[in-house]
Order: structure tokens, then C-alpha cells, then sequence
């Protein structure tokens, strides 16, 4: 029963934070993690390895160069080229899919470097000690595969059974997937995503030197 001339209420679903439900503006950030998840860890990968099935490592242990130098050397090169890597594609994202980024773009650039970090430092304890290239490429997409499949770029987290969401809180690319859809899709900054960003922050530190332990050691 409704009283004579009262108003009629409605209850009506709205999206927050991607009101036309474009596909693309949700996909095409965690394929920019992905982008630089695959070619960073690739490229790491086949670093050290490579010298040792041509022989020029050995040529340059005997040189005056210490373990943690030849090292740096390896690093610099690729953290160089895959930052540029990823303002290439981060332009892409924003100027031909249209991707709004109205959060804080310091923030991205900052965590988009320490995800970079996090990569090259698998890299390593994959180009340490896998034997060949083969191995290492193989290896790496053991590694890649399972990282896509748990971060929540294809399934969401919460519908996952609990282990395994469990298993992905070690994933470094689940955390940048939610730092990178923050900041384009949310608009926040590091007040709203500063446990991801600390996770992250841990995350590539520990990596980074495990892959220059384990690099160290293997020479």
C-alpha cells in the first residue's frame, strides 16, 4: 500500500570508480604490469647465463672486476632500459586506450621502478642457476604463468579458495596489479595504498639482493 502521491524509490546499481564499464580500462593497466613483468624477468633471466654457454664469463672473472661490480654492470643496463620500456608502454596505455590516470603519478612511477626491481632480482636467481638458456627461458615461464594466473589479473582474488589466497600475498606482481588499478581507476595516492606500496617496496629489496647472493655465490 502506498499513500496518494507519494514519491516512488527506486534502488539503482552504480559502478564507482568505472561508471560505463569499459573492458579496457580495466584490463589495460594489469597488462602493463604484465608487459613489464615478462620482459624484465625474460631479460634478467638470460643475462648471466648467456655468458657462461659462451664462455665470456669466465673471461671476466679473471679480470680485476669484483663479484658485486660485474654484478651492477649486469643490472644497470637492464633497470635503464626497462624504465624507459615502461613509460613506452605507460604512454600507450594512457594516449591510444584513453586510460584515465587521475591518481598520483609519482606514486606509479615510483612502484612501477621498485616492480622493476622485484623482476630483474628473479631474474637473477634464475640466470644464476639455470645451466643453459633453454632452462632459463623455460624457468621463467614456469615462474610467469602461475604469477598471472593468482595476482587477480584474470580471476578475482576473493573468489579464489583461501590457501591459495594466501599463496598470492607472495606474488609481487598482486601487489603492483592493485598499486597500478589504484591509481588509474581509483585516483588515490600512497595515503590510500601505502600497504601495498611497502609490500612492494619489501618485496623487490629481498629479491634483488637474494639474486645477487645467490649470483655471487654461483661465481
Amino acid at each position: 500500500w502506498e499513500p496518494a502521491g507519494s514519491p516512488r524509490l527506486t534502488a539503482d546499481t552504480r559502478v564507482w570508480y568505472n561508471p560505463e564499464l569499459k573492458s579496457s580500462y580495466f584490463m589495460v593497466p594489469g597488462v602493463l604490469g604484465m608487459i613489464l613483468m615478462t620482459l624484465t624477468v625474460n631479460t634478467a633471466a638470460l643475462a648471466i647465463v648467456r655468458e657462461r654457454e659462451t664462455g665470456t664469463l669466465e673471461q671476466l672473472l679473471v679480470t680485476p672486476l669484483r663479484p658485486r661490480e660485474l654484478v651492477v654492470g649486469k643490472l644497470a643496463p637492464l633497470i635503464v632500459l626497462s624504465y624507459v620500456e615502461m613509460l613506452v608502454v605507460l604512454a600507450f596505455v594512457r594516449v591510444w586506450f584513453g586510460v584515465p590516470l587521475t591518481g598520483s603519478i609519482p606514486v606509479l612511477l615510483t612502484m612501477s621502478f621498485m616492480f622493476l626491481l622485484a623482476n630483474l632480482g628473479l631474474g637473477l636467481v634464475i640466470s644464476a642457476l639455470a645451466k643453459s638458456q633453454q632452462e632459463a627461458q623455460m624457468v621463467s615461464f614456469l615462474l610467469l604463468t602461475p604469477s598471472m594466473l593468482l595476482s587477480g589479473f584474470m580471476f578475482p582474488i576473493q573468489n579464489m579458495p583461501p590457501l591459495v589466497q594466501t599463496l598470492t600475498l607472495s606474488i609481487p606482481f598482486r601487489w603492483y596489479l592493485e598499486i597500478v588499478r589504484g591509481v588509474f581507476l581509483r585516483g588515490v595516492g600512497l595515503t590510500t595504498l601505502w600497504t601495498p606500496c611497502v609490500v612492494l617496496t619489501g618485496m623487490s629489496g629481498g629479491l634483488l639482493l637474494l639474486g645477487m647472493l645467490v649470483l655471487r655465490k654461483r661465481l
